[in-house]
């Protein structure tokens, strides 16, 4: 009888068991094809990497033009500017001293306060500068800050300045010192033959640099953004935050930044061929023959026998 109970008791609990298998089948098979399908949902409704390109350019143009105008502005100005700084601080350094002797002693002050400001912005990163100049203001105003966009011209004009002070004076020094001899000698002011004299020609030698110095700087304004300003940089880390394509979205900024500087690049060696003349020219008059004619012809390039 005992045995006859527990056959009895384990066939009702296989009936039980089967029938909660039974019920719960249907619940476990459509949990089954829900967990299928959601993962080929999410792939099929998740754009791709060109789709999201695509995107981040058709929504945040206008976020990405901003910045690359302001990029422009504060590279184009700062290193106008700088170019100004460098040539009067370039002057200054190669001027003769004068037999005055507290002109001669003023000078040589000059001098040694223009090679501790060329030593300094040569020596130290750009983005210390700019912390150290913008938050120094502050610190000796009691907290007021300059306007973002003339500080960053500030920075990169100072820091541009310190190397182009190194480029015109190399700039100068390459004249030939027969060309100061000969001014001098019909009458002309140190003054008048930097102006008329030395000057176009440094500058005609020193285009190259100035030109690497401005692409320079279309880079390094990234550099500015520590302080908030607000350049292309700037605003790929806002389009970042809300986009949350990182890499797409400074992809398209590293492109931006190298169409800038290419085309810079080409439209600077254009105006370096204007500023050389043509190679083949003709010289009219002598001092023996005003009619005379001089050609001067580039030779084309041969094989030699």
């Amino acid at each position: 009888m005992y045995h006859q109970s527990k056959r009895y008791f384990r066939f009702f609990v296989f009936l039980f068991c089967a029938a909660l298998l039974l019920s719960a089948l249907p619940v476990l098979t459509a949990a089954a094809a829900d967990g299928a399908a959601a993962p080929a949902e999410a792939a099929k409704s998740e754009p791709g990497f060109f789709e999201n390109v695509w995107k981040i350019l058709t929504e945040k143009y206008p976020l990405l033009l901003r910045g690359v105008g302001q990029t422009m502005l504060i590279s184009l100005v700062g290193t106008v500017a700088g170019l100004l700084i460098g040539m009067l601080t370039g002057i200054i350094r190669t001027a003769p001293y004068s037999k005055n002797a507290v002109l001669c002693f003023f000078h040589k002050l000059l001098n040694k306060i223009i090679s501790v400001y060329v030593e300094i912005f040569r020596g130290t990163p750009m983005m210390v500068q700019a912390m150290v100049i913008y938050w120094g203001y502050a610190f000796a105003t009691g907290g007021s800050t300059l306007p973002l966009i003339p500080s960053g011209i500030f920075i990169v004009s100072i820091n541009t300045g310190a190397y182009m002070a190194e480029i015109v004076r190399g700039g100068i020094i390459s004249i030939d010192k027969g060309q100061f001899e000969g001014a001098a000698s019909i009458g002309m002011s140190h003054g008048q033959t930097m102006l008329s004299v030395i000057i176009p020609q440094v500058m005609r030698n020193i285009l190259p640099s100035v030109s690497n110095e401005f692409v320079i700087n279309i880079k390094d304004t990234s550099v500015l953004n520590v302080i908030g300003v607000t350049e292309l940089y700037y605003f790929a880390g806002i389009i970042k935050r809300e986009t949350f394509k990182t890499f797409e979205t400074y992809l398209i900024v590293c492109v931006i930044y190298f169409i800038l500087t290419f085309t810079v690049t080409r439209l600077l060696r254009l105006a370096e061929k204007k500023l050389a003349g043509k190679e083949s020219y003709t010289i009219f008059g002598s001092q023996s023959d005003p009619e005379a004619e001089i050609k001067v012809k580039k030779e084309e390039p041969g094989y030699v026998d």
